[in-house]
């Protein structure tokens, strides 16, 4: 039998495995299953939480469909909490510095990546304003903040098609490695509202990286100034951003209960 905690950061849920004393062996199979809703446990990703030769703890993030991912925002405000303590993480977007504050956590979610073959895309173009777009949605941003993330600024957000748009941005061959589709909408000063299609995983609650990366297009299209408030449909994270630096992440973290699971079934 394996321990697991159930978590959340704004409603974005997890299943948080420790497999610093027993190591488990992950798949893309094995993942899909524990993630399963009905037959599983149910969460949007599974967080893998192991040792680390250059961190406190390292950590590896699998979403629902079983791929693994490089980041996630919501799962790393988790892992202090998870802990007990402040903690250096390492994953594979880098190391990641997070503390506990009242409710949360705060992340240094380090250096956006600008350059195109940094996003990834399939070739040469400006990232700040692409010269592409999808149907009608304005020219976007892409930003990497550890994974890949393209934002649309629009006017009224109540009218995008998320469920259309989502998954055909998602797997366009602009993307090698696919991309989150972040749906934005400036509601006042220093103040966003967004709506992700998270890659891998779908129409989300929250979205800690797709804050980030959109807090940052959003400095760079000279929108906001200061840190900045971003609503999504399971609360606010505050981004704080100013060019040359590292993305600061404040938001909340909810541990929800404990179980016991027996991994072999799975």
């Amino acid at each position: 039998m394996g321990r697991f905690s159930k978590m959340h950061g704004l409603g974005n849920d997890f299943v948080v495995i420790d497999a610093r004393e027993t190591a488990l062996d992950m798949t893309e199979a094995r993942a899909m299953a524990i993630a399963d809703r009905h037959a599983g446990i149910g969460c949007d990703q599974l967080i893998l939480i192991g040792n680390s030769d250059r961190a406190d703890v390292s950590m590896r993030i699998f979403n629902s469909d079983g791929s693994e991912v490089e980041a996630c925002g919501n799962a790393t405000r988790c892992v202090p909490l998870f802990i007990g303590r402040d903690v250096l993480i390492e994953t594979k977007a880098g190391l990641l510095d997070a503390k506990a504050v009242d409710g949360g956590a705060s992340v240094d979610m380090g250096q956006p990546r600008l350059e195109w073959d940094a996003i990834p895309l399939s070739y040469a173009m400006d990232t700040l304003t692409m010269p592409v777009s999808w149907e009608d949605l304005p020219a976007p941003v892409a930003v990497n903040v550890g994974n890949p993330h393209v934002i649309f600024f629009v006017d009224d957000l109540d009218g995008v098609n998320f469920d259309r748009l989502g998954p055909l941005i998602e797997h366009d061959p602009l993307f090698p490695a696919r991309v989150n589709v972040n749906f934005a909408q400036m509601v006042g000063d220093n103040h966003i509202r967004l709506i992700v299609w998270e890659r891998g995983a779908g129409l989300t609650r929250a979205c800690g990286t797709g804050a980030c990366a959109t807090a940052v297009a959003a400095v760079r299209r000279k929108l906001v100034s200061g840190p900045t408030t971003v609503s999504l449909p399971g609360g606010d994270l505050v981004i704080d951003w100013t060019p040359g630096g590292h993305i600061m992440m404040t938001g909340p973290a909810t541990h929800v209960f404990d179980g016991e699971a027996d991994w072999a079934r799975f």
